[in-house]
């Protein structure tokens, strides 16, 4: 297959399509600037997102009426890697859409819009960005990947992994998420028999270790201190400065009736040159916080994280974290965030956030249950969150920047 070729093919017939619907224009930002703000009308549902531009997180007021760009098609995920913002079309079982932009004097770009198979986990890879689409079906245990690359836009590479022959226990892997790891691939799965994602085992922690130049699985390491690392579509794994890997348990597997892991919301770790889970490392989430669960977070730098967490009554399989946290994985400290509104008046806390991983400071859309929105900075150093940037006319989903 000519990659080259197809991707462009599909590219010209996705622009096309885009243009003839008269979306995807940009109006002039009311704020230009390299900070992204991605934001779902709040007029009415199933509709498309919005990105709009600012020059600061920490004042303002930015609006969706009259200015940013219209994404065609809803349930967008956002990724932001070697210079481009990545817009992602969740398809639900349809072919999914990929649209790259960068920054030009403070306004969004866009450089170009292609379909692909609708994905599950994705992850920037050197200049790539690193495609798969899981299986769920046992009868078919194939994942496809792809390998994009974020220079030429181009799809330079695809091929397939028997999840079934992966997980080696009768179900198949199914991957949370993905990260690069020197000139590996980490790869946290759990695993699933059915379309409802039920396991009859829920209380183990996988991360396959795959090589990216030929994309073999190299080895499988498991825990059985934890279940499976992040949840669905959410990243839980992370490597800090000294290359020590840091992972995440909701502990949110589930039987198919409901949640059946055992195990305790809890941190463990990698520890740097090796290939297997330290066992003199164990964080009990649970314990330290009094009882929540991990739900998200956000590396801040310094072995510092911005955690989410749900409380034992709020816990779901899907269900996003309200209360936030500064955790400091090394030392094993774990400090509420206090400044932000009451739980009871928030709607929703997004999970895909901005920080300059300076160790101490990261950027979080917060959406209240009165239909106002903000961008609070929250500073690790103090435990606070302080409330910035207003967004009005919907939801904020995502906050990113752009150079």
């Amino acid at each position: 297959m000519n990659f080259r070729t197809t991707f462009a093919a599909l590219s010209i017939a996705a622009t096309l399509a885009s243009c003839s619907k008269s979306k995807d224009n940009p109006a002039t930002p009311s704020d230009p600037g390299n900070f992204i703000v991605t934001v779902t009308p709040a007029a009415s549902t199933g509709v498309a997102d919005y990105l709009l531009t600012s020059s600061s997180l920490d004042q303002g007021t930015i609006s969706i009426a009259g200015n940013g760009i219209e994404q065609d098609g809803t349930y967008r995920y956002y990724v932001t890697t070697n210079g481009k913002f990545f817009s992602m079309l969740y398809g639900q079982g349809n072919p999914g859409a990929v649209t790259a932009y960068n920054i030009q004097n403070g306004k969004l770009n866009k450089l170009t819009n292609f379909q692909t198979e609708t994905v599950q986990t994705f992850a920037p890879v050197n200049d790539d960005l690193l495609l798969y689409k899981m299986s769920r079906n046992l009868a078919t245990p194939t994942a496809n990947w792809y390998k994009v690359n974020t220079n030429n836009l181009l799809i330079t590479a695809e091929g397939t992994t028997n999840t079934l022959n992966l997980a080696g226990n009768g179900e198949l892997a199914h991957f949370s998420w993905l990260k690069q790891v020197g000139n590996k691939v980490y790869a946290p799965y759990f695993t699933i028999k059915d379309r409802l994602f039920a396991t009859a085992y829920p209380d183990s922690a996988w991360v396959a270790i795959i090589n990216y130049a030929d994309m073999k699985v190299e080895k499988v390491i498991k825990d059985s201190r934890t279940s499976f690392i992040g949840r669905y579509f959410t990243p839980g794994l992370e490597v800090t400065e000294n290359n020590d890997i840091y992972t995440f348990s909701s502990s949110v597997a589930s039987n198919g009736s409901g949640i059946s892991s055992t195990k305790p919301s809890a941190i463990t770790r990698i520890k740097a040159g090796t290939t297997e889970f330290d066992q003199s490392y164990l964080f009990n989430f649970e314990t330290a916080s009094g009882g929540m669960n991990i739900t998200n977070w956000l590396y801040l730098g310094n072995n510092t994280f911005l955690l989410g967490a749900t409380t034992k009554s709020e816990k779901g399989a899907y269900n996003d974290g309200k209360h936030l946290s500064i955790v400091n994985v090394l030392n094993k400290t774990f400090t509420p965030v206090t400044g932000l509104p009451e739980t009871n008046q928030i709607k929703s806390v997004t999970v895909n956030n901005y920080t300059p991983k300076d160790g101490k400071t990261g950027y979080i859309g917060v959406n209240l249950a009165d239909g106002t929105s903000y961008v609070y900075k929250v500073d690790a150093s103090t435990h606070t969150a302080s409330r910035g940037l207003k967004v009005e006319g919907g939801a904020i989903t995502a906050v990113q920047h752009l150079q």
